[in-house]
């Protein structure tokens, strides 16, 4: 393994071939950056010294890369930096796919889990390091990538409004209620499906999912639907009639993609042809229904690993899982993917979810000092981890969720929704959840302006913007809560086990939805 020391890049970047090489580092780093695997896993600089593993285990194969988890050194996807006492940072990327990077004492070291591949090493100052990172990977991922042809429209979608609970005739009379607000996009998101693997309408969708878009391109706009066609509860019909088509692992068991739904959630084997198959059919079956703005999500699945029908690296698999469903669905609709491995989708779709779920709250104390999670969804953790990896703008749309306005029903601070704006603007990707009755004039006036509004965006700092004539500095979000130690830490363990038992996920889910529809009916 080719040793190297930081004197051969300081003066020019470098690309090395190799499947594993490592750097001396001239003295010790004040900062790691650390990138995770997806949409939701964590992109920080951090202290270099190793976070406690988060909790709950169970959620472990949907939130980070569970093969790489529980190591000791500090570990990352694709690529790694660190940040000297004077400035400088080290920046060390893969150029291609199944490869990860890690701090390890003092050597920055990149392996490949599959053939000898190309690395980019710099040293020098971050926006330039990081700049020239992009423009390398645009060469190899992403050549014939026309993302400026195509803008980023502006979204309403039911999930953070309505959650699971959406039916016909009130989209239908929210879609009305939206009246003249300029979104270019309706989005129905979860709870149209009669099951996670099955998607069909289910019984609350009578007049069927093409009445559906149609609804909503009589007001105007693109219809958006959101669906997951790479995971399967286990009480679907797909799994049930077609359990050959999932991924196993080495001993025969079916490899866990997570849980959610109330349930284990298992991943499709994207190279199985009847697998295959099915997702082809399932792209065009959504196109003929009239939807142009997809929104794919748990797609971490396509990438676990586990034993498939064609040997090739996880992935690998999962990118040509991606080519498939890009040319399924056409390139004249609008491709966005969410909780997907960020650099196999380079290239291949419009837009990447490039950080966890934001909620109507900051953060948890359950979530950030107990379980140790930043994956989960929260305000806090959503814009720490989108403006670690906003490097990514110039390959494709990046997509920071969605942002709020109303107050009735939120606990956000106006300073923290207004962040959430602010972050909205610097990506230039714009969405909300709110419905029209939930606003107050004043509200509905600045969704209005928000949505209709085209900002100049300069950068200051790593978290400072300028935003036309505003400074913005997203400081606040960017800081990881302290170890916990002591009585805390073993609360901690305690909260962790609970919540890898299922019966509890169970129960937890039922209150939850009944919290949320008394909230809804308040």
């Amino acid at each position: 393994m080719p040793l190297i020391q930081i004197t051969d890049v300081q003066v020019n970047s470098k690309i090395i071939k190799a499947k594993e090489l490592s750097i001396q580092l001239p003295s010790t780093p004040i900062k790691y950056y650390r990138h995770g695997w997806q949409s939701w896993s964590l992109a920080a600089w951090t202290d270099p010294s190793p976070l406690p593993v988060q909790m709950p285990a169970i959620f472990h194969p949907l939130q980070v890369d569970a093969q790489h988890v529980y190591k000791k050194y500090l570990n990352g996807s694709w690529l790694g930096a660190v940040e000297f006492a004077d400035g400088n940072v080290l920046l060390l990327g893969a150029l291609a796919t199944d490869t990860n990077v890690s701090l390890v004492q003092d050597q920055l070291s990149g392996r490949s889990e599959a053939d000898e591949i190309e690395w980019f090493i710099a040293f020098g100052q971050e926006d330039d390091l990081f700049e020239e990172y992009a423009a390398q990977l645009k060469i190899r991922l992403a050549p014939d990538a026309e993302i400026k042809k195509k803008d980023a429209p502006r979204v309403w979608c039911s999930w953070y409004s309505l959650y699971y609970s959406i039916e016909e005739q009130s989209l239908y009379k929210i879609f009305n209620e939206l009246g003249d607000l300029p979104f270019d996009v309706l989005q129905v998101d979860d709870g149209w499906q009669m099951d996670v693997g099955d998607w069909e309408q289910n019984r609350k969708f009578p007049a069927g999912m093409k009445a559906l878009a149609d609804k909503i391109k009589a007001t105007g706009r693109q219809a958006g639907l959101w669906l997951a066609p790479l995971i399967a509860t286990k009480s679907s019909k797909l799994f049930r009639n077609h359990s050959d088509w999932f991924l196993r692992d080495e001993s025969g068991r079916f490899v866990s993609a997570g849980f959610n739904w109330g349930e284990r959630l298992y991943a499709l084997d994207t190279t199985h042809p009847d697998a295959a198959a099915w997702l082809i059919g399932l792209m065009k079956q959504v196109r003929a229904w009239g939807f142009d703005y997809l929104k794919l999500d748990f797609l971490y699945a396509g990438a676990l690993k586990g034993r498939r029908h064609k040997d090739m690296p996880r992935e690998a698999a999962y990118r040509e899982c991606l080519r498939l469903l890009r040319e399924a669905m056409g390139t004249d609709a609008f491709f966005l993917t969410c909780g997907t491995p960020i650099l196999p989708a380079i290239g291949l779709c419009d837009a990447i979810r490039i950080g966890p779920d934001v909620s109507f709250f900051w953060e948890k104390y359950r979530d950030a000092y107990l379980l140790y999670n930043p994956t989960i969804p929260g305000t806090k953790n959503a814009i720490r981890t989108v403006l670690h990896r906003f490097w990514l703008k110039p390959l494709l749309h990046i997509d920071p969720d969605v942002s709020y306005f109303e107050s009735k029903e939120n606990q956000l601070t106006q300073e923290q929704r207004t962040l959430l704006q602010d972050l909205a603007h610097i990506c230039e990707f714009k969405a909300t959840s709110d419905l029209p009755q939930w606003l107050s004039h004043s509200e509905m006036d600045e969704l209005r302006s928000f949505l209709g509004v085209k900002s100049k965006i300069e950068r200051a700092g790593r978290y400072i913007f300028h935003i036309d004539d505003r400074i913005v500095d997203f400081a606040s979000a960017i800081p990881l809560p302290n170890v916990p130690k002591g009585l805390t830490a073993l609360w901690g363990k305690c909260v962790g086990w609970l919540g890898d038992r299922y019966f509890i996920l169970r129960l937890y889910k039922i209150l939850n939805l009944g919290k949320f529809l008394k909230r809804r009916s308040s």
